[in-house]
C-alpha cells in the first residue's frame, strides 16, 4: 500500500472560501503553541494523547463533542456530547521519539496503521458504526489523516481479511493477543495492497514561524491547518457550503425594508405587502404614495399590473422597488470587490449615508456616476466619486417604467422606518427604534460582509457573508412573489450542466471536425488548434425555458469555463494558455487555484494577476453574449437573470489604465 500525500490546502478546496473569524484563529494559535510547549519526546503515550485531547477539545469541540479514550483506542471524537454517541474520528497517538511505530509516507505499514485498521474494524463490525469519518495517526508534530472510505473498501469489505479478523477475534487462532493480529494478519495483508490511498499530511513544526510572530497578515497561512482539524472537516458537520443557501435573517429584514413579508398561502409561500407596516416609510409604501400623487396614466399596459388601481399601484411600485434594490445590492457587491482589490482601504466604501445622504444623491450615483464614463462626468462628480468606476451597463440606465412613473429621487427623504422585530441593528439597550429609511438600508447592508468573495483570509469582523449566489436566491424569491418560487438546488444544476454540456461539446467537435470521439476525456489529446477549439465550444447554445433568477445559466457559464480549462484551451488575448492554474467547480462555484493550491485573488498591481483576471472576464463575456439564453413567463425574471450574469462578470472585473485615470471595465 502506498500513501498519496496531500497538503491541507489541496484537500480543503470545498472549504477554502469559508473564512475563519479572527477570534477563532487567535484561540487556535494560543492552544497550538501550548500543545507544542507540552511535547516531551520521552513522555509516556498516555500523556501525549491527553495533550492532543485538550488541544482539540479547547479549540474546536468543547461543549459540542466528547473527546476521550474508548476501550483500547487512544482517542476518539464522538459525534455528540457524550460517550454514548457514535464515534466519528479515531486517533492513534505516538510519542515523537517512537519513530519505528509511527507511519510515514515512505513506510506506511507500521504499527500505527495496523492499530488504526483494528480500531476501525472493531467500530465498524462490532459496533455496526457506519458514521466514522476519518482515521488519524499523529505524534503531535506529524499528522496523517485518512478518510475511512478507503478503510471500508480495502479492509471491511474484503471477505478473506474479515474472515481472518473474525477468527482471531473469536480466539480461533493460536493466540488472541493484538501482536498476532498486527504482525501476522494486518501487516502481510497491507503489504499486498497495490492501491495508492490519498492521505492528508502536515507537520506542525513547519508552521512555528507563523505561530510565534505577531504579524496578522501571516495568519492566513494557518487557515488550512485550522480547517482540517475543525468539525466542519473531520466530522463533516456541514455539507461543504451550498453557496446558494438562503440567509433567512438577511432575507426577512430586506423584505421589511422594501415593505414586504413572506406568508403561507395554501401549500406555497408567497410574498405580499407587509400588513402591519404602520410607518409608511418602507420603499414600497413611499413609492405607492408617490404614484397615487403623480398618477400612472402614462403607463400604456396598466392592465398587465392588475385589474384595480390599488393592484396596479402595488405591482408598479414593486417592480420599481425591485429595480432600485437590485441596483443597490449590485453596488454593494461592487464595493466589496473594490475593498478586496485595495486590501480593505475604506476610501473605496462609497455606499453609505455620509456620501449618499438622500434619495436625490442616490439618483445621481445611479445615473450620473455609474452610467457615465469617468472622463465625461461633471467636474464636481468627478471629484466626489473619483474612486467609483464607470459601469458600462444598462442596469443604470433609467428604465421605461421609471421614465413614465417615478424614479428613486421622488421618494421622501424625511421618513423614519421602524426596525424589524429581529433586526441585526436592534440594540436592546438603545431607545432608538428606527432610522431614516435610506440610512437604515445602508447600515443594514454594512452589518453583512459583501467583501469575502475571493482569497483565502481571516475574517476580521464577525459578519455573515453575503455573496452573489445568496442574492440570486433572494432575487428569485422576491420575483416569484405571486406564485411562490422554485429554486433548483446547486447540486442538481451542477449535475445537469456537467452531464449535458460535456456531451454537447463532444458532439460539437465530432460534427465540426469529423471525429468519432466517444468520451469527453478523449478530446484533450485530439485538440491541436486552441483558438479553433474555443470557437467550437463558443458555438454551443444553451437556453433555459424557465430562467428564473438565472441559476442554471450561471452553472452553465461555470461549466463552460471549467471545460475550457480541462481541455487546456483557456487562453488570453495573445493566445497564451492559463496553464499554471487549476479551475474547477466546487459547490456550484468556480474555484481557481495556483500551483500551491492557493485561491487566486486579483491584484491590480500584478501583471500576471491582471492577465488572469482579464482572460476570465472576456471568456465570461463571450460565453454570456454567444452561448447563454433564457426565457420566462415572468418578464422580471429575465431582468433578474441578466443581473445575476452581470454579477458573475463583476467577479472578474479588472482595472485598465487609460490616460490619467483608472477605469474598471465591467459590462
Amino acid at each position: 500500500m502506498k500513501l498519496s500525500i496531500q497538503t491541507p490546502k489541496k484537500a480543503l478546496k470545498s472549504l477554502l472560501k469559508q473564512k475563519p473569524l479572527r477570534s477563532e484563529i487567535d484561540i487556535f494559535k494560543t492552544n497550538l503553541i501550548r500543545l507544542l510547549g507540552k511535547v516531551n519526546e520521552i513522555e509516556r503515550e498516555e500523556n501525549q494523547k491527553n495533550h492532543i485531547r485538550d488541544f482539540l477539545r479547547d479549540t474546536f469541540y468543547k461543549d459540542t463533542n466528547e473527546i476521550n479514550t474508548k476501550d483500547s483506542k487512544d482517542l476518539v471524537i464522538h459525534l455528540g456530547k457524550t460517550n454514548k454517541d457514535k464515534v466519528g474520528v479515531i486517533i492513534e497517538a505516538k510519542r515523537p521519539s517512537n519513530k519505528s511505530e509511527m507511519l510515514s509516507a515512505d513506510k506506511p505499514n507500521t504499527k500505527a496503521l495496523q492499530e488504526l485498521v483494528l480500531y476501525y474494524l472493531r467500530e465498524r463490525i462490532e459496533e455496526k458504526n457506519i458514521d466514522i469519518k476519518y482515521c488519524i495517526a499523529t505524534n503531535i508534530y506529524e499528522w496523517y489523516i485518512i478518510e475511512t472510505s478507503y478503510f471500508e473498501t480495502l479492509f471491511a469489505r474484503n471477505k478473506p481479511f474479515i474472515k481472518e479478523y473474525e477468527q482471531w477475534r473469536d480466539k480461533q487462532k493460536v493466540t488472541s493477543d493484538t501482536k498476532l493480529f498486527y504482525e501476522s494478519i494486518a501487516k502481510p495483508f497491507i503489504d499486498k495492497i497495490q492501491d495508492e490511498i490519498p492521505c492528508i499530511y502536515f507537520d506542525i513544526r513547519d508552521y512555528e514561524t507563523v505561530l510565534r510572530n505577531d504579524k496578522k497578515d501571516d495568519d492566513k497561512e494557518l487557515i488550512a491547518l485550522f480547517k482540517i482539524l475543525s468539525p466542519q472537516y473531520l466530522l463533516k458537520t456541514v455539507t461543504p457550503n451550498d453557496s446558494n443557501s438562503l440567509n433567512e435573517k438577511f432575507y426577512k429584514e430586506l423584505l421589511h425594508i422594501i415593505g414586504l413579508e413572506e406568508a403561507k398561502e395554501g401549500n406555497k409561500n408567497i410574498i405580499r405587502q407587509k400588513l402591519d407596516d404602520k410607518s409608511n416609510a418602507s420603499f414600497i409604501e413611499m413609492a405607492i404614495k408617490k404614484l397615487r400623487t403623480k398618477g400612472i396614466h402614462k403607463v400604456n399596459d396598466k392592465k398587465s399590473f392588475g385589474e384595480t388601481t390599488d393592484e396596479q399601484n402595488f405591482n408598479i411600485a414593486l417592480e420599481l422597488c425591485i429595480t432600485w434594490i437590485n441596483r443597490i445590492l449590485f453596488l454593494k457587491l461592487l464595493e466589496g470587490q473594490l475593498l478586496n482589490y485595495h486590501k480593505g482601504n475604506k476610501d473605496y466604501c462609497f455606499l453609505n449615508i455620509k456620501n449618499i445622504h438622500d434619495f436625490d444623491e442616490l439618483f445621481t450615483l445611479f445615473h450620473s456616476v455609474l452610467a457615465v464614463n469617468v472622463k465625461d462626468r461633471e467636474p464636481n462628480i468627478q471629484q466626489k466619486y473619483k474612486l467609483v468606476p464607470y459601469l458600462n451597463s444598462s442596469l443604470f440606465e433609467i428604465s421605461e417604467l421609471e421614465d413614465v412613473t417615478i424614479s428613486i429621487d421622488n421618494l421622501d427623504n424625511s421618513e423614519t422606518l421602524l426596525f424589524n422585530s429581529s433586526s441585526i441593528l436592534k440594540d436592546t439597550k438603545s431607545k432608538n427604534t428606527g432610522l431614516n429609511t435610506l440610512e437604515y438600508l445602508f447600515k443594514f447592508l454594512d452589518a453583512y460582509d459583501f467583501a469575502s468573495e475571493g482569497a483565502e483570509d481571516v475574517q476580521e469582523e464577525n459578519k455573515t457573508i453575503i455573496n452573489a449566489s445568496v442574492l440570486g436566491k433572494v432575487f428569485e424569491k422576491i420575483n416569484g412573489y405571486k406564485d411562490g418560487s422554485i429554486y433548483t438546488p446547486a447540486f442538481i444544476t451542477m449535475y445537469m450542466c456537467k452531464q449535458s454540456i460535456r456531451l454537447s461539446v463532444v458532439e460539437k467537435f465530432n460534427e465540426t471536425k469529423g471525429w468519432n470521439v466517444k468520451e469527453f476525456a478523449e478530446l484533450y489529446n485530439k485538440i491541436e488548434d486552441k483558438k479553433e477549439a474555443n470557437q467550437i465550444i463558443n458555438s454551443i447554445k444553451i437556453c433555459d425555458p424557465a430562467v428564473g433568477s438565472g441559476h442554471f445559466l450561471v452553472s452553465s457559464l461555470n461549466e463552460l469555463i471549467s471545460i475550457k480549462s480541462e481541455l487546456n484551451v483557456l487562453i488570453d488575448e495573445n493566445g497564451k494558455t492559463l496553464r499554471d492554474y487549476e479551475i474547477e467547480i466546487i459547490n456550484d462555484e468556480l474555484i481557481i487555484t495556483d500551483e500551491n493550491n492557493n485561491i487566486v485573488a486579483y491584484n491590480p498591481q500584478n501583471k500576471e494577476s491582471n492577465r488572469v483576471q482579464k482572460t476570465l472576464f472576456h471568456e465570461k463575456q463571450t460565453i454570456i453574449e454567444n452561448c447563454l439564453f433564457g426565457v420566462d413567463i415572468n418578464p422580471n425574471s429575465v431582468k433578474i437573470c441578466r443581473l445575476r450574469l452581470w454579477i458573475e462578470l463583476l467577479k472578474n472585473a479588472y482595472y485598465k489604465a487609460e490616460t490619467n485615470y483608472i477605469e474598471l471595465e465591467t459590462l
